[in-house]
C-alpha cells in the first residue's frame, strides 16, 4: 500500500515528525555511562504517552520477528544494528548506541533513528561509521523530489556508503510511511537510478542507511528480534522521515535546534 497525503494532512505529519525528533534528542541527552537500556525504553514510553502518541512497536509482530516486539524503542548497541530489543544492559564508555523510534500521532506515523557514542570516548571507526550514514542519508534526501524514482534515492545512498568503504545489505532499508509504519515503496540502500516508483507530492518516506564495519551479513540474536553483524563488528544507523513536496523534500524529523 502507498498512501499519498493531501496538503491538509501535512501539518499532522509535521507534528508526528517533531515529536519523534524531540523524543530522540531528549533520550540522547539523558543517556550517559551507566544508563540501562530498559531505562531508555521507559523514558520513551512515558514521553509517547504524555504527548498523546501511540507506539508503533509494542504490538508489532511481523514475520521476521519472534512475536510482538513488546517495547517502545529499538536500542541497538555496538554489533547490533536493527530492531534492537531493549534488555537489562548498562551502557559503558565508548558504546555505540543506535536508537530507532516510530510513533503514530494524530493518525500519521513518523520514523527516525540516530547513532551516537556513549561517554567521552570517540573511537575513530565508530565516528566514521556514524558520519557515513549521515552523509548517505543527506544524499538520499537531496535526490528526493517529484518525478524522481526510488532508484535515484537508493543509488545516492549506496554511492556514499560504498565510497566510504562499506558493504551494503539490501535485506532491510527505507520504506513508505503514512497511517501505518511500514508501507510501500521499499527504498533499498543501493540501487539503479531511473528505476522504481515515481515520487509525487504528499508521499512520506523513511530513509534509513545503515552499515556494518566489515560485513553485509546479518545474524538474528537469541531474542528473536535484534539483528547483529555476523562478524561482531560495530554498526551504525541514521534515519529521517521526509515528505515529498512540490519542489523537493521536507525533513519531518529534524531536531528542534535545526527546525529554527
Amino acid at each position: 500500500m502507498i498512501e499519498i497525503l493531501n496538503p491538509t494532512e501535512l501539518p499532522r505529519a509535521r507534528e508526528a515528525g517533531a515529536l519523534v525528533a524531540d523524543i530522540l534528542q531528549t533520550l540522547k541527552s539523558r543517556t550517559v555511562v551507566g544508563t540501562n537500556l530498559m531505562e531508555i525504553d521507559a523514558w520513551a514510553k512515558a514521553m509517547i504517552i504524555e504527548a498523546g502518541g501511540v507506539s508503533c512497536y509494542v504490538d508489532y509482530a511481523p514475520s521476521f520477528g519472534r512475536g510482538p516486539f513488546g517495547h517502545y524503542i529499538c536500542t541497538s548497541v555496538n554489533d547490533a544494528v536493527l530492531h534492537g530489543r531493549p534488555y537489562d544492559y548498562s551502557l559503558v564508555d565508548g558504546d555505540l548506541l543506535s536508537l530507532d523510534l516510530a510513533v503514530n500521532k494524530s493518525g500519521v506515523v513518523a520514523d527516525s533513528a540516530i547513532s551516537f557514542i556513549v561517554g567521552d570516548s570517540r573511537p575513530a571507526e565508530s565516528v566514521a561509521m556514524i558520519e557515513a550514514t549521515e552523509r548517505a542519508l543527506a544524499a538520499g534526501i537531496a535526490a528526493a523530489r517529484p518525478g524522481a524514482r526510488v532508484g535515484d534515492l537508493s543509488h545516492a545512498i549506496g554511492s556514499v556508503l560504498r565510497e566510504a568503504g562499506y558493504q551494503v545489505n539490501t535485506e532491510f532499508g527505507g520504506h513508505g510511511v503514512g497511517s501505518t509504519m511500514h508501507q510501500d515503496p521499499h527504498v533499498s540502500n543501493t540501487g539503479q537510478p531511473g528505476r522504481g516508483y515515481k515520487l509525487r507530492p504528499g508521499l512520506l518516506l523513511a530513509l534509513e542507511p545503515w552499515i556494518m564495519a566489515d560485513t553485509a551479513e546479518l545474524v538474528t540474536a537469541a531474542d528473536g528480534w535484534t539483528l547483529k553483524s555476523v562478524t561482531g563488528c560495530r554498526t551504525a544507523h541514521s534515519e529521517h522521515t521526509i515528505a515529498i513536496t512540490g519542489d523537493g523534500a521536507e525533513i519531518l524529523t529534524l531536531p528542534k535546534r535545526a527546525r529554527g
